[in-house]
């Protein structure tokens, strides 16, 4: 099944149109966005606005991670089926579009009924992204601030 240029993008309606209006053959467009946001640690391309944080108290592999309600500038890979903290969910890897970082994974099916908010929605994994005053996280910092902390998702 062939899919289109902004149906690898994981970003609003609004976003996705602009997308879909600016698309030509081999250039890349980016979205710009406009306000406070998180952006790819690698080459400074604009992800997610501060504004579109859903929780900030989810934890990856790697340490903090971000839950976004919408992310752009991204691709997703292949779905797959994994067991997370809260339950077995279907997942897709995102990646930044510009550099092909990997920047977190979007939640595409939670099978457990307590779960379904996360559908549709991306984590950002901290140490993956630019902060919006322009701080780089380490994972070494999520470990001395947050030595004992138990309030985590996925």
């Amino acid at each position: 099944m062939a899919t289109t240029f902004s149906d690898r993008f994981l970003c609003s309606p609004l976003l996705r149109s602009t997308i879909d209006s600016k698309k030509k053959m081999g250039r890349l467009f980016l979205v710009e966005l406009e306000g406070k946001s998180y952006c790819c640690r690698h080459c400074k391309t604009d992800i997610a606005l501060c504004d579109d944080v859903v929780s900030k108290s989810f934890q990856s592999r790697h340490g903090k991670a971000y839950l976004f309600s919408k992310v752009a500038n991204v691709y997703a890979g292949k779905k797959e089926d994994r067991m997370m903290m809260t339950g077995m969910h279907t997942v897709v890897d995102i990646y930044c579009v510009k550099c092909g970082s990997y920047v977190g994974w979007r939640y595409e099916f939670a099978f457990e009924k307590t779960q379904k908010y996360k559908e549709g929605k991306s984590v950002l994994e901290r140490y993956k992204v630019w902060g919006p005053d322009g701080n780089n996280y380490w994972v070494a910092q999520e470990v001395e601030a947050e030595a004992g902390d138990s309030d985590t998702d996925d």
